[in-house]
């Protein structure tokens, strides 16, 4: 048997991590290593981890919480709330079919706050019950862990909508967006709209259709909710999104309601370990370790709402179609999402037909 001899360019890293390899007992030497990887490439390669742990059941959950706060989010709105480590915050449908962004900073240190990017390459494009919300780097920490989830349909592949969106695309010089509605929740505690970051969508369908993201309409209903366990002392914010003319919403505003409690011991169970890591650093740790902020987030006691168009007020149109006409809106299929209210239907076609014209 003839054989041929390859040169195996390593650097200094690469080196340190074959032998890891080898001092676990995975081969003798980086020959027996190349040889094995070889293989089992083509075989299909054995994880060394063990099966993770299947995701949480909503219904393991105890009951035996202690109700802390709660509040009804209005369309257009938002608002920061105070979660303490060991605390559970939800956010629920009242009427089923509404998009929140979700936020949250370190209580005691704004500058760490969640961030969408990681959280996305740990835990894909649709994070669930049993997933993480972690921090931006350098701290890149767990800060609050999905304990339930009725849909599971959260995003964080789009950004927040933005007051330039509207403009740009819909020629609206003002409209609700997700932006400005986090800036004036967040300004509650000294933030500015700089201090805006991207958000965890929840109840959002997305998909990926060629080489690019798509919203969908969702099903959510009344009563489905999202719960959040706090890893630390955090500052929330959850918002109603502002979309009304696409597809997040199915083309409308509603309202969420958001209760906070303390967690039950089940709670408190179901979240695993986490691991503690040396790259997981504070400014500290940096040749500028100064930031030219203070760091505590304190309420603003003069702080009053000032959210753009709101209340959001819905004014009737009366619309008249033929027979016919009421026959094909119906043979769209939308009733999956609206049930028997045509007045809806109608607004999703309309709204999805100026999409089709002036957005493509």
């Amino acid at each position: 048997m003839t054989s041929q001899m390859l040169r195996l360019s390593l650097n200094q890293q690469q080196y340190e991590l074959i032998d890891r390899c080898i001092a676990l007992g995975d081969a003798a030497d980086i020959q027996s290593l190349a040889q094995r990887a070889i293989r089992e490439w083509k075989d299909g390669v054995p994880s060394a981890k063990a099966a993770p742990a299947g995701k949480p059941d909503v219904s393991m959950f105890s009951t035996k919480r202690t109700l802390v706060t709660s509040h009804v989010l209005q369309p257009g709105t938002g608002k920061a709330f105070e979660v303490r480590k060991g605390q559970v915050i939800r956010i629920e449908q009242v009427e089923g079919g509404q998009c929140a962004d979700f936020n949250c900073f370190n209580l005691h240190d704004y500058k760490e706050f969640m961030h969408v990017g990681r959280t996305r390459t740990v835990h894909g494009l649709n994070p669930g019950p049993g997933d993480f919300l972690w921090s931006a780097p350098p701290r890149e920490r767990a800060m609050m862990y999905v304990l339930a989830d009725t849909v599971r349909a959260n995003d964080v592949m789009f950004p927040r909508c933005s007051a330039n969106l509207y403009e740009s695309a819909y020629g609206f010089r003002k409209h609700t967006n997700c932006h400005d509605i986090q800036s004036e929740a967040q300004r509650e505690y000294g933030l500015t709209p700089d201090d805006v970051h991207d958000s965890f969508n929840l109840f959002m369908v997305t998909e990926i259709v060629g080489d690019r993201g798509r919203i969908e309409r969702q099903t959510s209903k009344a009563g489905d909710y999202v719960e959040f366990l706090a890893l630390m002392d955090v500052l929330a914010v959850p918002n109603v999104c502002g979309a009304d003319i696409m597809r997040t919403s199915n083309f409308s505003l509603k309202p969420l309601k958001v209760e906070i409690h303390e967690a039950s011991e089940a709670d408190l169970a179901a979240a695993p370990a986490v691991a503690e890591y040396d790259t997981q650093r504070t400014p500290a740790q940096f040749r500028q370790p100064t930031i030219k902020a203070d760091r505590p987030l304190q309420r603003d006691e003069s702080y009053v709402p000032q959210f753009t168009n709101t209340p959001i007020v819905e004014r009737d149109i009366e619309v008249r179609l033929s027979d016919a006409e009421v026959e094909t809106l119906r043979s769209f299929g939308l009733h999956q999402y609206y049930g028997s209210n045509q007045g809806a239907m109608l607004r999703d076609v309309v709204f999805s037909w100026w999409e089709k014209r002036y957005l493509g």
